[in-house]
């Protein structure tokens, strides 16, 4: 997992978002120099930590929060990650080709600068969720990145419902699957629907973590953000959390106000979860074409 093998602490930066980029640039940056004190050698941002989550409407000037992948800012954090000697995941909106985005993760390590990107496979389209709108689904497939850090698999947000993104990512070697977040309550549904949604979303990644014997990291934003030019809004509930090949919750933030949260990975833990549980030893592979149908039901 890291150069000796043994033990990574990693670390994850949970914010509230301003309307200032300027703004989310310093509080990212002070974050990352917090948990890089706290012995961190791998550090995490949620998902588009730059700006406000801005797909809660369908509105073109939101497109000139876009930039290159790599860029000015991947430009920026590769340089506090050479100073920290670390690695950072961070989030960011991509900008293409003219009309042409998508939400991408960057990939930055200490020793060796921008190492790759991820871009969202799965893009939804739900009320105040309106991504279909600004990103262009990801057309790099399922990656592994070998960092000083180890190997990383780094998915975004919506793909983390899916159990066929964390096992093609984490086959491919991956000991730690990173997920940026930005999710939270409508909250004119909190009262009725609010604790089975944060439960939901908390076990489905702890499931990840046992159904592919390895760590996942879910890494989200906090706070209320007002609808642009409309009534509503989106209550993000934080609770960024570390969950172990075994299913368990190594470290959690709260649900109500931005943290920096540090925990220790132990590299040993993965191999023997995949001895006791040896999910990818019993796998029928010659019995699992129809995956790739939209459906099978008719």
């Amino acid at each position: 997992m890291t150069a000796a093998g043994e033990r990574l602490a990693v670390g994850l930066v949970q914010m509230a978002m301003s309307e200032s980029a300027a703004d989310n640039d310093r509080t990212a940056e002070q974050g990352i120099r917090e948990a890089a004190k706290q012995g961190a050698k791998l550090v995490c941002l949620p998902e588009l930590y730059r700006s406000r989550y801005f797909c809660q409407s369908e509105d073109e000037q939101f497109f000139a929060l876009a930039e290159p992948v790599p860029g000015p800012t991947t430009d920026k954090l590769a340089a506090l990650a050479k100073e920290l000697d670390i690695t950072l995941v961070a989030s960011l909106f991509e900008r293409r080709a003219p009309g042409l985005f998508h939400n991408t993760t960057a990939v930055i390590d200490g020793a060796s600068g921008y190492i790759g990107k991820y871009r969202k496979m799965h893009i939804p389209d739900d009320p105040r969720y309106y991504e279909k709108y600004y990103f262009t689904p990801g057309d790099l497939g399922f990656l592994r990145f070998d960092t000083s850090a180890g190997r990383l698999g780094v998915l975004i947000c919506w793909d983390q419902w899916y159990p066929e993104a964390a096992r093609l990512t984490a086959m491919q070697g991956a000991d730690i699957l990173i997920y940026p977040t930005a999710i939270g309550w409508h909250p004119e549904e909190k009262e009725t629907n609010g604790a089975a949604q944060a439960e939901a979303w908390t076990l489905m990644q702890r499931s990840h973590a046992v159904a592919n014997g390895c760590f996942v990291i879910a890494i989200n934003r906090v706070g209320f953000e007002p609808e642009p030019g409309g009534p509503g809004g989106i209550q993000f509930f934080g609770s960024s959390f570390v969950a172990a090949p075994d299913g368990r919750v190594l470290a959690k933030a709260g649900a109500e106000a931005p943290a920096v949260i540090v925990t220790t990975l132990e590299n040993a833990a993965i191999e023997r979860a995949r001895i006791g549980w040896p999910f990818m030893r019993d796998r029928r592979i010659d019995a699992y074409g129809g995956i790739t149908s939209r459906w099978s039901g008719e």
